[in-house]
């Protein structure tokens, strides 16, 4: 790895937490002269601006989340606890080494919605690919008979991202933990509704 490239590694990792605890708009360039040590020149030396540190800071943290979920998915064998696992790493995101400032799918879909368009794809992208993971674990689940055939695997996976990441924002705005706990037993009961 070139200077260039550690200098740049380094600035993104010093970023994505403020990025995604404050958000595109509350984030400045003070913010980010402070939480690196560098001069604003530094920073954009290696980026064109701040729309490109954002983009990138959005990445190193869902990064992080999806390697979290990654590892933990190749720990289970059964397709039911495969998608307990979702269900598990928020419930217990405290002992996962998650993102400062929480789900920066949540965070920036907020934010980025109508304000930020290239923010608003990454994290359209995230969704689909979510989607598209929850969907395929259910569609193999039915395929080996573990869950039913008659379920609608799309529908189920948007129901689960929908209540997952409903479950974030009411437990971040009301800062009550139990929350989350008791919507995510809500969760599990969508995936233990699924078996045959």
């Amino acid at each position: 790895m070139s200077k260039a490239e550690k200098t740049k590694a380094f600035i993104i990792e010093k970023t994505a937490p403020i990025f995604n605890k404050k958000g595109y708009a509350g984030t400045s360039i003070n913010d980010m002269t402070d939480a690196t040590g560098l001069t604003r020149g530094s920073i954009y030396g290696n980026f064109e601006n701040k729309d490109e540190v954002a983009l990138a800071a959005f990445d190193y943290n869902l990064q992080k989340v999806n390697t979290i979920f990654r590892e933990e998915l190749g720990k289970q064998d059964r397709i039911k606890e495969k998608l307990l696992v979702f269900v598990n790493v928020y419930v217990n995101f405290l002992s996962h080494p998650f993102p400062v400032g929480g789900c920066p799918i949540l965070n920036t879909a907020t934010e980025a919605d109508d304000t930020h368009p290239e923010l608003r794809k990454r994290v359209l992208n995230s969704i689909v690919n979510w989607k598209n993971t929850i969907s395929g674990l259910i569609e193999t689940g039915i395929e080996t008979e573990e869950f039913s055939a008659s379920v609608n695997p799309e529908q189920i996976a948007l129901t689960i991202i929908a209540t997952i990441e409903g479950a974030v924002m009411i437990t971040q705005t009301t800062g009550k933990l139990n929350y989350l706990k008791l919507i995510m037993k809500s969760v599990e009961k969508i995936i233990n509704d699924l078996e045959v």
